[in-house]
C-alpha cells in the first residue's frame, strides 16, 4: 500500500483524508516535523523533552495525559523529529493495543509489550544482540514454552536463535492479544517470576545502549483506553514495577487518573495536554483570537482555504471546543454532507448539520442525571469530581480548560440541550 502524503487539498476527495480522525502524524524520513503538525503554546512537551535532555541518574519516566482527541499521539511523535533527542536516545513508539487486549490490560502486558518490542525493534533495525543475551532469553522462552505449549511454534527448529525468539515473542502476543485463558496462563508465569522479566528488558536495552550509544527510549501509545480501575491497577498498585525497567519510557494514561484520588503517585512524573482554550473562564462570550488562529492552522494545513466560508470555519472551531480530533471529526462529517449536494465550499448549513448529528449520538448516550450535570457546569464552570463527571469527561460531553486555574464546561454542540 502507498505510505501517506500529507498534502494539502485541493478538492473535497482528498480533504475526506486528511481530516481521517486517526490520522498519525508520523515524522519524515529524515526526522522532520510532520507538514500538518501545529505547534501549541504551553505544550508540556516541550517540558518533557528538557526534561529528557536534562542529566539524570536513571533513564526517565513520565505519565503522559490529556482528553481523548487533544493531540497526545500527535505530540508524542513529535518528539521523535526533535534532532537532539535522535542523538542522546535510541526511540521506539507503538500502541499498547497491537500488542494485547487494552480492554483487559494488566501490568504483566505492559512489560511483556516493552521486552517483545524493544527485542523485535532492535533486530528489525539491523541490530546485532550479544549470543549470551540470546542465550538468555532463549532460556526464558523455553521455561514459558514448558508450561503453555500453545505458545510453541512448530517451526521453532527451522530458525536461528534470533528468529525463533523474535517468532516466539510475536506468537505470544497474538495469544495474549487474542486467547483470554493463554493470557491468564502467561500472566501467572510471569507474575512468579517478575524481576526476572525486568531483567531481561534490562538486558536488552543495555546491550542496545552499549551498541548504539544511545538511550532506549519507549513510547507507549493508547494506555488511556483502559478504565480507571486498571489504570489504578497499573499505574498505582504496580507503580514502583512499571518504573522498573532501565530505559525512558513514556506512558500515556488516562485523564481519569488525573482526577481520582490515586493520582499522588505518579503527580511528580505527570504531564497534562490541555485543550486549546477559544473562550475566557471569566467571560464567555469573549472569543479567545490565538485559540482560534491555532484552529484556523489546523485547517488550513489539510485544505485550501478558499474551500470553506471563513464563517464556516468559525463555527466549526467554535464547536470543537478546541479538541483537535472534534474539529476533524465535525469537518469530515460537513465534508460529507457537502461531497453529496456536489458542493465546492463548505458552507455554515453544513457545519451546523455536522454539530447535530453530534449531539444526536450525544443524546443516545446521556441520561437524565447527566443532564442536570451539565447544567451544573456550564453555570459554575467548577469541577467536582465524581464517577460520573469523570465518565462525562471521558466521552468528551465536559471539556476541560487550563489558564490561571483549571476550569469546565460542557461540550460546545451541547449548550442547545443543556
Amino acid at each position: 500500500m502507498k505510505s501517506f502524503e500529507y498534502l494539502n487539498a485541493k478538492d473535497f476527495d482528498r480533504a475526506w483524508l486528511n481530516f481521517e480522525l486517526d490520522l498519525p502524524l508520523k515524522p519524515g524520513p529524515k526526522g522532520q516535523s510532520n507538514p500538518f503538525y501545529i505547534n501549541r503554546p504551553g505544550n508540556p512537551i516541550n517540558e518533557m523533552i528538557d526534561a529528557l535532555l536534562a542529566p539524570f541518574y536513571r533513564p526517565p519516566k513520565f505519565f503522559f495525559s490529556g482528553h481523548r482527541g487533544c493531540g497526545k499521539s500527535t505530540e508524542l511523535l513529535h518528539l521523535l523529529s526533535n534532532n537532539e533527542i535522535q542523538k542522546k536516545y535510541w526511540p521506539i513508539n507503538f500502541s499498547i493495543r497491537e500488542e494485547t487486549d487494552i480492554i483487559d490490560l494488566d501490568f504483566r502486558d505492559v512489560l511483556l509489550a516493552i521486552g517483545s518490542r524493544l527485542f523485535r525493534e532492535y533486530r528489525k533495525q539491523g541490530g546485532d544482540l550479544p549470543e549470551q543475551l540470546l542465550k538468555e532469553l532463549n532460556g526464558w522462552k523455553g521455561k514459558v514454552e514448558k508450561q503453555i505449549s500453545t505458545i510453541l511454534d512448530g517451526r521453532v527448529s527451522e530458525y536461528e536463535l534470533g528468529a525463533s525468539i523474535d517468532a516466539f515473542f510475536v506468537n505470544a502476543g497474538l495469544k495474549m492479544k487474542l486467547e483470554p485463558a493463554t493470557r491468564v496462563e502467561l500472566r501467572q508465569i510471569v507474575e512468579t517470576d517478575i524481576t526476572g522479566l525486568i531483567a531481561i528488558i534490562n538486558h536488552i536495552a543495555a546491550a542496545i545502549y552499549n551498541q548504539e550509544k544511545r538511550i532506549p527510549l519507549i513510547l507507549i501509545d493508547d494506555m488511556d483506553k483502559p478504565d480507571l480501575d486498571r489504570a489504578r491497577a497499573i499505574f498505582h498498585d504496580r507503580r514502583e514495577i512499571m518504573m522498573q525497567p532501565n530505559c525512558a519510557i513514556v506512558y500515556t494514561v488516562s485523564s481519569a487518573l488525573f482526577y481520582s484520588k490515586e493520582f499522588d503517585a505518579i503527580r511528580g512524573q505527570a504531564l497534562f495536554l490541555p485543550n486549546i482554550n477559544l473562550r475566557s473562564s471569566a467571560d464567555s462570550d469573549q472569543h479567545l483570537v490565538e485559540g482560534y488562529r491555532i484552529l484556523e492552522k489546523f485547517i488550513s494545513v489539510r485544505m485550501d482555504r478558499s474551500m470553506i466560508h471563513p464563517l464556516a470555519m468559525e463555527q466549526a472551531i467554535t464547536y470543537s471546543g478546541g479538541v483537535f480530533r472534534e474539529l476533524a471529526r465535525i469537518v469530515r462529517t460537513s465534508i460529507g454532507r457537502a461531497r453529496r449536494r456536489k458542493a465546492t465550499q463548505l458552507e455554515i448549513e453544513d457545519v451546523e448539520w455536522a454539530a447535530m448529528e453530534i449531539r444526536n449520538e450525544y443524546r443516545r448516550i446521556l441520561d437524565k442525571e447527566d443532564l442536570k450535570l451539565l447544567k451544573n457546569v456550564k453555570d459554575s464552570k467548577k469541577l467536582e469530581f465524581s464517577d460520573r463527571l469523570r465518565s462525562l469527561l471521558q466521552v468528551l460531553a465536559l471539556l476541560e480548560y487550563r489558564d490561571e486555574e483549571n476550569w469546565c464546561d460542557v461540550h460546545p454542540v451541547l449548550r442547545k440541550i443543556v
